[in-house]
Parts: C-alpha cells; sequence; structure tokens
C-alpha cells in the first residue's frame, strides 16, 4: 500500500544529538517465503514474510490470500473503492502537515508518529468491546492480537521519549490533540467499516516504514556509533517476548528475536516492526481473517478464539441481532 502513498512524511535532516539516556520453539515445517513490496517514490524496499501454508487463514490451498478468493461484487468493489481514495487523501493531508512542521526534527517527528499510531488499536479494542457487551462479536484473537500491537506501539513511544523526542510542550500538545480526534474518528469509521478502518491503519503503517527506512539509510552510520536506550534493550531482548510475537500475525513464534547492540539495530527493529503491522493490517481487511500465531500450534485454542455472534460493522450487528437464528427456532 506505501506505492499509493506518494507524500513524504519526514523529510530526513542531520541526525540530532539525542538527550542522554542510561538506559523455542521449532518453526513448522510447511513455511512458505512471501515478498511484500513497499514501493518509495524512487527506491524499492523488500519486506520478507512467511506464512504457514496450510494454517494460517491468509492464504487458501491455492495459495491466493482469502480476500482473492472471494467473489466481490461490481458494487462492493466501488464502496471499496471510495473508502480507500478517502483514506489517502486523509493520509496525505495529514503527512503534508506534519512534513512542514518536522521537517527538520527528526526525534520530535518521530514522538509525534509513535503517539498517534497506538490510536487505532485501541479504538478497535474499544468498538469490539462494545460489540461483545451487547452480545454480537466475541472473538479473542482480535482482541489479542490489537493489544499486542498496541504494546509495540507503547514500546516504539517510549524510546522516542528517552531519545528526548517529547521535550518541547508544544510536540506533547499535539501530539496527544491529534490522537484525541484520530481516535474519535477512528472509532467511528470502525463501528462503520471495520475493513476501511483497517485499511486506513495499513495507509498509516506503510508510511512509517518508508519514514524510518529512509532515516536508517540517511544516518546509519551515525546511529551505529551511538548506545541503545535501555527501554528498547528491555524490550526487544527481555525473557518475556509472548506480545512481541503475539502482533507479528505473518510469522510463527520465535522465528524474529532481533539483536540489540546499537541505536541503529533499534531503529532497524521500529522499521520492521512497522512492516509487520501493515501485513496484520492487510489481513484484517478480509472479514474473519485474523488469527493469533499462538493458536497455530495448539487446536485446542481455535474454540477459545471461535466468535458466538459474527457480523461486520454496526448496522450489520443491529441487524443480525434482531433477525431470528434458523438454528435456534426449531
Amino acid at each position: 500500500m506505501a506505492a499509493i502513498l506518494s507524500s513524504s512524511l519526514f523529510a530526513t535532516s542531520s541526525l540530532p544529538k539525542p538527550f542522554s539516556y542510561s538506559r523455542t520453539h521449532t518453526a513448522p515445517q510447511f513455511l512458505r517465503a512471501r515478498a511484500s513490496l513497499l514501493q518509495d517514490n524512487e527506491e524499492k524496499v523488500i519486506v520478507q514474510d512467511s506464512f504457514p501454508s496450510k494454517s494460517s487463514p491468509l492464504h487458501t490451498a491455492n495459495g491466493k490470500s482469502a480476500a482473492d478468493s472471494i467473489n466481490t461484487s461490481a458494487f462492493e468493489k466501488r464502496i471499496i473503492k471510495v473508502e480507500q481514495s478517502v483514506n489517502i487523501f486523509l493520509t496525505d493531508s495529514v503527512i503534508k502537515i506534519l512534513d512542514t512542521l518536522y521537517h527538520d526534527r527528526d526525534y520530535a517527528r518521530f514522538y509525534v508518529l509513535e503517539t498517534i499510531a497506538r490510536v487505532p488499536y485501541f479504538a478497535f479494542m474499544s468498538v469490539l468491546h462494545m460489540y461483545e457487551s451487547f452480545g454480537w462479536w466475541r472473538r479473542a484473537d482480535y482482541l489479542k492480537v490489537h493489544f499486542a500491537e498496541s504494546w509495540n506501539e507503547m514500546h516504539h513511544l517510549l524510546i522516542m521519549e528517552e531519545l528526548g523526542g517529547n521535550a518541547w510542550w508544544f510536540d506533547r500538545f499535539l501530539a496527544q490533540h491529534i490522537a484525541i480526534f484520530y481516535y474519535i474518528m477512528t472509532v467511528l469509521m470502525y463501528a462503520v467499516s471495520p475493513r476501511m478502518a483497517y485499511h486506513f491503519s495499513e495507509c498509516v503503517e506503510s508510511h512509517a516504514f518508508e519514514t524510518y527506512d529512509k532515516f536508517i539509510k540517511a544516518q546509519g552510520e551515525e546511529l551505529k556509533k551511538m548506545p541503545p536506550p535501555e527501554v528498547a534493550v528491555n524490550y526487544y531482548t527481555g525473557d518475556d517476548l509472548y506480545l512481541f510475537d503475539e502482533f507479528q500475525t505473518s510469522r510463527v513464534p520465535n522465528s524474529r528475536r532481533p539483536k540489540i547492540e546499537n541505536l541503529y539495530d533499534v531503529f532497524v527493529n521500529i522499521r520492521d516492526d512497522e512492516a509487520e503491522h501493515c501485513k496484520t493490517m492487510k489481513a484484517c481487511q478480509t472479514h474473519g481473517n485474523l488469527r493469533s500465531p499462538h493458536s497455530y500450534a495448539e487446536d485446542d485454542d481455535v474454540s477459545v478464539c471461535a466468535l458466538e455472534a459474527d457480523c461486520e460493522g454496526i448496522v450489520d450487528c443491529i441487524k443480525k441481532s434482531v433477525t431470528p437464528n434458523p438454528a435456534k427456532v426449531k
């Protein structure tokens, strides 16, 4: 999706000096490599991807994605096109504004980005909890994965704070108020069309990948000379990496274990995290497609993730809640 984003959120500048800071499972044999292409204005970046070929809901038996295997009506295709056009317009508009404000302050820019990046996952969980309370939707995997995504983005934010990205009050004020507006917008969007909300998040995550990739390529040598923040070392190399594996739904658990030796490694892993978010958001656009990566190995977990009432969007939920279930009427 990055190919459709033509604007640049962050113009790379000289590396600012950060504030001082002090601080197995065996992978299944049925793995298939797939490359997802994230294209920039002038360069292409390849992100390696791997899926369990049989147990993953992201692929059908012939190797096509679940979305490709579904016959979509011409009307629905037009709706999807409109949704994606609106998302691209919104994303490009925000990109241009932030690019103007943060063209020469990388860490402050990253702080704003990461403050905003957590918001969609909060919004998704809020709506899913509401649906569950009404008996419309109960799917444990969605809540688990979205929480893990928010946990990952929170640590990105902590890293940027330790690097001094939140030093100026204006940056904190701007990021937090944008986040409030973004939360309300995403809740409404997700309630009406989860597909549209997930696509919007995919656009944001795709651009975040490009942003960090540009920064790494421009400042890589300087970053390699700097020590990593302690919060990054603890998060990426700690003993409990369950939530780290959980948000990477295109990978089997324990298949990615980062090394953190310097600041360069930190930004490389943040960039790779954004690519994983992008792939998860793309998978979510096919209704019912998301599954916890930890549930692949244990079939018993499927019953925990089963839904009691399946619906897509609040209109569909209300419609199905007042429609008698033929299986229960007998």
